[in-house]
């Protein structure tokens, strides 16, 4: 239970690292994740099947999901498409494009094909037959995301990753500096599509297949993980800000786990799973608002300075 619950956190949390990228540092709307998830599973599924490596296809995968990322910049950049349209019109048209990568195949199994992943769970049960066989996996995904997180927060202390963090906040700031603002909110679109379609692999190669569906409403369990990690924790410090998006994925992938195994006894099944991630995030954007509104309330009850007092007695 525990093994599950950690490996999905993992895998769907680096597909909510690039959510955190283009939702939360660049303030772009980018709905492509919805189509680039499945195309990292795709494009490893089309690898695999015609005898390439597993490694060779995830890094094929991170690839495609940049270039599905360029496109929608491209759409919103060049062609003055607004970001929530363009990711969408991308996110439509990846979903032929999957088709087409599989051999207008909807699902391909990994059964009688060997992933990464299977080839540790058979390395951990021939020489651990002990512990149980996903915890070589749970290991393989901890070092992959410490070393992942680790480098992410470096390249956020980079004068690249601070000028994306200052272009979600103020435009106009970096316009000012003499930085080109498309090539910027391109490099950090590219990066995020491509950590979904790399999460994506990922996934299908712990469900043991690829789905040309398997995108649908994945945007809103990312978004449902951002907001919970946001309310655990709370800090300006990057090193927690990925920290807490990691959280957040895991925490969403337990409520999940409990919904789908102990929903039965308040007649739940798992079609009302997105119901329930829907109901999370509305909850989180009412407790955020109801404590925005405590804040300024409180503000305003603030007695004010003596310097404030002076002016206004002038």
């Amino acid at each position: 239970m525990i093994e599950t619950i950690l490996i999905e956190g993992f895998i769907y949390g680096i597909m909510v690292l690039g959510l955190f990228i283009s939702y939360r540092t660049l303030n772009f709307c980018d709905m492509t994740v919805d189509g680039a998830f499945p195309m990292g599973g795709c494009i490893l599924a089309a690898c695999l099947t015609h005898g390439m490596s597993p490694v060779v296809g995830i890094l094929l995968a991170f690839v495609g999901g940049c270039i599905a990322g360029l496109c929608t910049t491209l759409l919103y950049t060049k062609l003055r498409v607004p970001d929530l349209l363009a990711g969408i019109l991308m996110m439509t048209m990846l979903y032929s494009i999957n088709l087409r990568i599989m051999s207008n195949r909807a699902n391909i199994s990994f059964l009688r094909i060997p992933t990464t992943f299977s080839k540790i769970t058979d390395f951990t049960v021939n020489h651990f037959p002990s512990i149980p066989s996903e915890t070589g996996i749970l290991v393989f995904l901890i070092i992959f995301i410490v070393i992942f997180k680790l480098l992410l927060d470096l390249f956020f202390h980079t004068d690249l990753g601070l000028t994306m963090g200052a272009l979600g906040s103020n435009q106009q700031m970096v316009i000012s500096q003499g930085v080109n603002p498309q090539i910027v909110r391109g490099i950090g679109v590219c990066f995020g599509d491509g950590l979904a379609a790399l999460s994506g692999a990922y996934a299908s190669m712990y469900n043991g297949f690829a789905d040309v569906g398997s995108g649908t409403g994945i945007i809103v369990s990312g978004l449902a993980s951002l907001m919970l990690g946001e309310f655990i924790i709370r800090s300006n410090k990057i090193g927690w800000i990925t920290l807490r998006v990691l959280i957040g994925s895991i925490i969403y992938r337990a409520l999940m786990f409990i919904a789908r195994r102990y929903g039965h006894y308040i007649h739940l099944t798992a079609n009302d799973l997105k119901l329930i991630t829907g109901l999370l995030i509305i909850i989180c954007l009412i407790i955020a608002n109801l404590k925005g509104k405590s804040n300024f309330s409180q503000h305003l009850k603030r007695p004010a300075k003596k310097g404030s007092e002076v002016q206004e007695a002038k």
